[in-house]
């Protein structure tokens, strides 16, 4: 599980795209603050990509960029904040949130990990590592990650979901990285930040993992929580 957790039915948990165009509007309106122009803005491209392969209305898409960018005319500012901290049974957790009310967030967020322990900032960071994850299919069954993986300038990679591969790189490199993967025959399927924990928890009873689980999926179904990274092994 480690680098990102994922709640289980995720579709069903997420009520289907609402929820998914939602956190990605959020992102696209923050990105385009540098600028409209995916060609000279390499966050707004990245999220782009994602918000089509999501299949994400054009109108909407386009008016994400506009009103990121200002040529909207609407003041509505988006923050992005980190938090930190530890579900129950001491597993490290943390949560990427996008908020137009910081202190409505810290207020409900604080609510949300009544179960677990809410920590400073720092507390929890130290024992993960921050990275660039690009999620990708492999084109052809004979398609090798680890060649593609030192070709196209990752550090490392791991097994993904339905057989993909998560692809790790330095976050500097992660522009660079995942436009070279398509020429080692893989198809990205999201490239983003995140954090990979060094040391993730391991050998919780199946009632203990249950806990976990119930924690994380109501941190997850908060409006303004975009991402999850839990250190928690398997």
């Amino acid at each position: 599980m480690g680098a990102q957790w994922k709640v289980k039915h995720k579709e069903a948990a997420a009520n289907a795209k609402g929820k998914i165009f939602g956190k990605l509007v959020k992102e696209i309106t923050i990105a385009a603050r540098n600028g409209a122009d995916i060609a000279t803005n390499a966050h707004l491209r990245l999220v782009v990509e994602q918000a089509k392969k999501a299949s994400m209305p054009k109108e909407t898409l386009d008016r994400a960029i506009k009103k990121g960018a200002g040529l909207l005319g609407e003041t509505v500012q988006y923050h992005r904040v980190t938090y930190e901290g530890f579900a129950p049974h001491q597993v490290p957790l943390i949560v990427e949130c996008v908020t137009d009310n910081i202190n409505r967030t810290v207020a409900e967020i604080r609510v949300a990990f009544r179960k677990g322990q809410l920590g400073a900032s720092g507390s929890v960071a130290w024992d993960f590592n921050h990275v660039g994850m690009i999620e990708a299919s492999p084109d052809t069954p004979d398609a090798d990650p680890e060649m593609a993986a030192i070709e196209a300038g990752a550090q490392d990679f791991e097994p993904g979901e339905e057989g993909a591969t998560l692809f790790l790189t330095e976050p500097t490199d992660l522009d660079a990285v995942q436009k070279a993967l398509p020429e080692q025959g893989f198809t990205v399927l999201s490239a983003k930040l995140g954090y990979q924990p060094k040391n993730p928890v391991s050998g919780l009873s199946d009632e203990q993992m249950a806990e976990v689980e119930a924690f994380l999926e109501g941190l997850d179904n908060h409006d303004d929580v975009q991402d999850m990274f839990v250190g928690l092994a398997g």
